[in-house]
């Protein structure tokens, strides 16, 4: 019998994606309210330096790409939820240790700290225990879109917080909000019974090797790595530039960041509907790095009036906004069947290295060619990325499946070959320790109830 209430999302799963949707989005608050203050406020700590600070920005990227992974495969061995509480209070420890620094070495170790508590492979892995296959999809749609409105509101709740309480207030209150997570965790999260060891949600060793030699997953890898160093390295220099080209003083910026998002946030939206229903992803792709790479050189040769700079921060956020919302998508349509979960935690590492190596060369630039170099050195990011983008292929549009097999489908020889030939099927492949089976579908072509009959016929025929 077809079951009614499978299509929607049960109380526990609502209860589990929303509360891991906050966890993950309390975190990357966090990790974002000091990006649009730290270059302004942190000149008055001892010892700052447009290099240090910059190191400040982007020192998280370095202890979270490191542990980012193993985290993520030590969660498998000992459960998920002791890793992300562990994960939470090395962050919480890394913003108490910010908070009581009066050095910029003293916020350095801070957020080196911070960015230790590597905890997004482990709670995308309990998300996957805890939601059944069919609306894997959605629960992980709520954890993207928590994180875009977590930077959202960041950069507007970091200027106003810091504006009221200073640098450790700030960083006070990063730590409060790790302590938040954990409640969720204890209690708003549900229990799992299970623990799956789950391609499409962890990193599988045996993929590992496929996609770091996967041409067009690299070109993604590369993508992401340069939009957060883009990121990071233009944060070094924008709020230096409002206040010394704009003549904006540094408690007033919040409403700069405010307007930007909201307009870019509503820019965006025609271009995602645009690529996906014309299936023309990579050109919204290549548009949107041309733009962010005019914008960089708008602000290099044309930022010298604050309303410049505003108009120039709405452009550069639709473009990023843009593009952070459309890469993770691409990952999941060009990763091989069963590897979508190792492609996605190749992709975070990447994005992590890039926001370190970001916020690094960003105060670099600035402490030895000023605000102009920061904005060329972007842009000549940007120059490189539409050179590796641009000889990517158009996506398959296609959505990724994982369906358990009945043993005696397990028996069938050749299953994953008979699969390929169906038309709308793209790739297959059968993991019999996990006695399941990973597909890439195009749904215009091929639903799912006919391939249900065609992957586990006997069960099929039983509801029939």
């Amino acid at each position: 019998m077809h079951d009614p209430h499978s299509e929607r999302m049960s109380g526990s799963e609502t209860r589990a994606a929303g509360g891991l949707a906050l966890v993950f989005a309390f975190r990357m608050l966090g990790m974002f309210m000091v990006l649009p203050v730290l270059a302004t406020y942190g000149m008055d700590l001892a010892g700052a330096t447009p290099a240090l600070i910059g190191l400040a920005i982007g020192a998280y990227g370095l202890t979270q790409a490191v542990l980012q992974i193993p985290f993520g495969i030590i969660s498998d061995r000992i459960g998920r939820r002791p890793v992300i509480y562990l994960g939470l209070v090395i962050f919480a420890l890394g913003s108490v240790l910010a908070a009581q620094a009066d050095s910029i070495w003293g916020v350095i170790a801070g957020r080196i700290l911070q960015g230790a508590g590597a905890i997004s492979a482990a709670v995308m892995a309990l998300l996957s225990d805890l939601t059944r296959e069919q609306h894997r999809t959605k629960a992980m749609a709520m954890i993207g879109m928590s994180i875009g409105l977590s930077f959202a509101v960041a950069m507007v709740v970091g200027p106003l917080l810091t504006r009221t309480f200073g640098l450790s207030g700030l960083f006070l209150a990063t730590a409060v909000l790790a302590l938040v997570g954990i409640a969720l965790i204890a209690f708003v999260v549900p229990a799992s019974n299970t623990q799956l060891h789950h391609r499409e949600s962890g990193v599988a060793k045996q993929a590992l090797g496929p996609t770091l030699r996967h041409p067009d997953l690299l070109r993604l890898d590369v993508g992401i790595f340069v939009l957060h160093a883009i990121l990071m390295a233009s944060f070094v220099a924008l709020p230096l530039a409002f206040v010394e080209r704009g003549g904006l003083p540094k408690e007033e910026h919040w409403w700069v960041y405010l307007t930007a998002l909201l307009i870019s946030f509503f820019a965006m939206i025609p271009f995602i509907i645009y690529g996906e229903k014309k299936r023309k992803m990579k050109r919204v792709l290549l548009g949107a790095v041309s733009v962010l790479l005019l914008t960089e050189l708008f602000f290099w040769e044309l930022g010298n009036s604050l309303s410049a700079l505003v108009i120039g921060t709405v452009i550069f956020f639709t473009a990023f906004n843009l593009l952070e919302a459309s890469l993770p998508s691409l990952i999941s349509k060009v990763s091989p069947a069963g590897g979508k979960g190792t492609a996605m935690g190749v992709y975070s590492t990447s994005q992590f290295l890039g926001a370190a190596l970001g916020g690094i060369l960003g105060g670099w630039m600035f402490q030895h060619g000023g605000l102009s170099t920061v904005f060329l050195g972007c842009a000549a990011l940007c120059g490189l990325w539409l050179v590796v983008a641009g000889t990517m292929r158009e996506p398959p549009y296609v959505t990724s499946l994982r369906m358990p097999l009945s043993p005696e489908a397990l028996r069938e020889a050749g299953l994953s070959e008979r699969l390929k030939a169906v038309p709308g099927v793209t790739d297959a492949v059968v993991v019999a320790d996990e006695a399941a089976i990973y597909i890439k579908l195009d749904t215009q072509i091929l639903d799912r109830s006919t391939l249900e009959r065609l992957v586990n016929p006997a069960s099929a025929a039983c509801e029939a």
